[in-house]
């Protein structure tokens, strides 16, 4: 028999309904292998005991017929979703001991539809990070560090989730992504990695990175995985103002694979220098794969790509410095203690004590830009160029539906390595920045192998609320790249 911990959400959702198994097995072996790798650092809170308290629950519901979409399935949850009476840290010392009195939307809608959670999965600290090594509670070590032989970044910031379910600990993993927190990650753990539409899922509830570009999305095994779990994440909220009113599709009767008469753009502006061979090579084997499924591939033009990068890390830390101002000592999380002269002495010792260096250089440099004299140089600038990488995407959709890209330029690197060169680790979201700017669905794929053995991913991107045709085209390119590969500590 499969382990229970190697099967896909798909399977063990079919398991239960046939009564192959409990939710209370499924989730014993889930919390077993959770005790057992505690060395990747995936969690910063580990739930067992609640986890199968919700187990027990659903084998009733499931006996009785009552059971939701993703009932008794075990799942990690990014520690940046506000969960009720379980502790919520964003990776921060500064909320080190914060215990919400309330529950974000998406993880009370999963919860809703019956899915068990195992914990609250590592994160860069306020999900800024592209290599999860900036958490207060240490760095996340990435399961396939094994098959090379030295420790490996899983990518950030959602990288405990990506960890999580790349070493089997869940099934499935809640992730957000701000500029590629989800499909870098993804790219570097071999797992698949679903940013939906901006306003898709309710942002009621995520502590708020950057509050016009966090989406919260699935991270999981397969593209059907991600269907499944997106169906129970998102809908309009009340509670979030961005969030969007409009239809939900069936996500999972979208994969039909069919894509026979599709369009797929590849933006000329993404072929960049220096870009390493192995990566232009899968990027052409995706472009073979997906014609060969009778798909036409057509060539389209983003030419604001260029400016991409600068205009998120001008956008994104003038959000942040905003956000990130409610954090003072005062009304919840951590308090500076000692001798303290006055109020303002007060809050700049909490927040020197309580954020780390990369969430301070972020917001000093958000500050900067929105500051009297650089405002309309920097952030009014940055708001027109984002209009134009927009509209670039719109004049794109005129002549394809779906973009494909490579997701990251790299495999995943050495926890330690570039970390004395932020430009450089900021570099790794070069491919996906673009899509978060637009707010647009974008996905990555597992599509290959690296020279070194490590996983590549594919990005397809889609148009707003279009996520039926991204995971089309997702499924099909995931058959035809058949990744099977998996860490060497899954072996054992």
């Amino acid at each position: 028999m499969t382990k229970l911990t190697n099967l896909t959400l798909a399977e063990a959702r079919d398991g239960l309904k046939s009564g192959d198994f409990s939710a209370v097995e499924l989730t014993q072996a889930h919390v077993d292998a959770m005790a057992a790798n505690t060395d990747l650092n995936a969690f910063i809170t580990e739930t067992p005991e609640l986890a199968l308290e919700q187990a027990k629950a659903s084998d009733e519901k499931i006996k009785s017929g009552d059971a939701g979409a993703m009932e008794g399935l075990p799942i990690g949850m990014k520690d940046l979703f506000c969960t009720k009476d379980v502790r919520t840290t964003a990776a921060s010392r500064i909320l080190d001991n914060f215990i919400p009195p309330y529950e974000s939307t998406v993880s009370a809608n999963l919860k809703k539809a019956g899915a068990v959670m195992v914990g609250k999965t590592n994160l860069d600290e306020f999900a800024m990070g592209s290599a999860n090594i900036t958490s207060a509670f240490g760095s996340v070590k990435n399961p396939w560090g094994a098959n090379v032989g030295k420790d490996l970044v899983p990518g950030g910031s959602s990288g405990g989730s990506a960890a999580a379910v790349a070493g089997e600990l869940c099934l499935a993993a809640t992730g957000t992504d701000t500029g590629g927190s989800i499909r870098q990650p993804a790219s570097f753990s071999g797992i698949v990695g679903l940013k939906p539409t901006y306003g898709r899922c309710s942002r009621w509830g995520i502590v708020a990175f950057a509050s016009s570009l966090d989406q919260a999305g699935p991270m999981t095994k397969t593209v059907r995985d991600s269907a499944i779990m997106l169906q129970s994440m998102a809908g309009y909220d009340v509670h979030d103002s961005t969030s969007a009113r409009v239809d939900l599709p069936n996500f999972e009767a979208a994969l039909s694979g069919d894509i026979k008469g599709l369009k797929i753009g590849i933006p000329q502006e993404y072929k960049v220098d220096g870009m390493p061979q192995e990566i232009v090579d899968l990027w052409k084997k995706g472009e073979d794969m997906l014609k060969d499924a009778g798909a036409e591939i057509v060539s389209v033009s983003l030419p604001h790509t260029k400016y991409a990068l600068a205009t998120y890390y001008i956008v994104a830390p003038a959000e942040a410095s905003s956000n990130l101002a409610r954090y003072d000592g005062v009304r919840y999380g951590h308090r500076a203690e000692g001798d303290l002269d006055s109020l303002d002495d007060l809050y700049m010792k909490t927040r020197a004590q309580g954020f780390g260096e990369e969430v301070q250089r972020r917001i000093m440099i958000g500050t900067y830009v929105l500051s009297a004299g650089y405002y309309d140089a920097y952030y009014a600038k940055a708001q027109k160029i984002r209009t134009l990488i927009a509209q670039d995407f719109e004049k794109a959709y005129e002549q394809c539906d779906v973009i494909l890209t490579p997701t990251c330029p790299s495999e995943a690197f050495g926890i330690g390595e570039n970390e004395d060169d932020p430009v450089k680790m900021y570099l790794n979201d070069v491919f996906t920045v673009p899509t978060s700017l637009a707010g647009l669905p974008g996905i990555s794929v597992p599509a290959g192998l690296s020279e070194g053995g490590l996983p590549l991913g594919l990005q397809l991107i889609g148009r707003p609320f279009d996520e039926e045709t991204v995971l089309r085209t997702a499924d099909v390119l995931e058959k035809a790249a058949a990744f099977s590969a998996k860490p060497k500590m899954l072996e054992a």
